[in-house]
């Protein structure tokens, strides 16, 4: 059973789908979630709380969907391999940016007043704010731990398999900039992008190949 937390977000997440962030009422999430007013004042101190944690939140997700998408059974670990984990990071990318608002504008870091807005943006200069490094920070550093775990089955003797983990993650960044790129200006006709993304990445790199 979710929790009153869980229910509240779920409630806001569903009222942000159907009509822009300031037209968003708290007694209305309070009422679709079941629970009183005060209890949404009890767990995000207000609309800006609740707001922040929407956010945290549609980070996690996509975050969670890049573990799936690196994780995957039967998809090959090598990144040059047709189907290879960092095409379906790349793909997933632009799925979940399509999908959830809120995902397209933490990758894009393209903000409107339809959304509600990260913790520290829009507070005052130079505090931290949750955004495009930080969501691609956790990408390639979810890269470089499946990499690392994987290197030694294409990397020979295992010789180099730091080097090897570090330039495939570093592979699986410029995928999710790539992504980036078709999220902002899609290809037509509608269908091509993903197509033609996932052409790019199932090349095998000259290093890959030679190992």
């Amino acid at each position: 059973m979710p929790t009153a937390r869980e229910s509240l977000l779920e409630a806001a997440g569903a009222a942000l789908a159907a009509r822009p962030w300031p037209a968003v009422r708290m007694i209305d999430v309070a009422a679709a979630a079941g629970v009183s007013r005060q209890t949404l004042y009890n767990e995000f101190a207000g609309k800006t709380g609740l707001g922040h944690a929407l956010v945290r939140r549609d980070a996690a997700w996509y975050l969670d969907g890049v573990d799936r998408a690196l994780s995957a059974p039967g998809v090959p670990v090598l990144p040059g391999a047709p189907g290879g984990r960092v095409a379906a990071v790349a793909e997933w990318t632009v799925r979940a940016g399509r999908e959830r608002p809120l995902v397209r504008a933490l990758l894009t870091g393209c903000w409107n007043g339809n959304l509600p807005v990260p913790a520290g943006r829009g507070v005052r200069p130079g505090l931290p704010a949750l955004g495009p490094d930080e969501l691609i920070r956790g990408v390639r550093e979810r890269a470089r731990a499946v990499f690392g775990a994987g290197v030694g089955a294409w990397d020979g003797a295992g010789s180099g398999a730091g080097d090897g983990a570090q330039e495939e993650a570093q592979r699986c960044e410029l995928a999710v900039r790539l992504a980036l790129s078709y999220l902002i200006a899609p290809a037509e006709p509608p269908g091509a992008d993903r197509a033609g993304l996932l052409r790019l990445l199932s090349g095998t790199s000259p290093r890959a190949a030679a190992r």
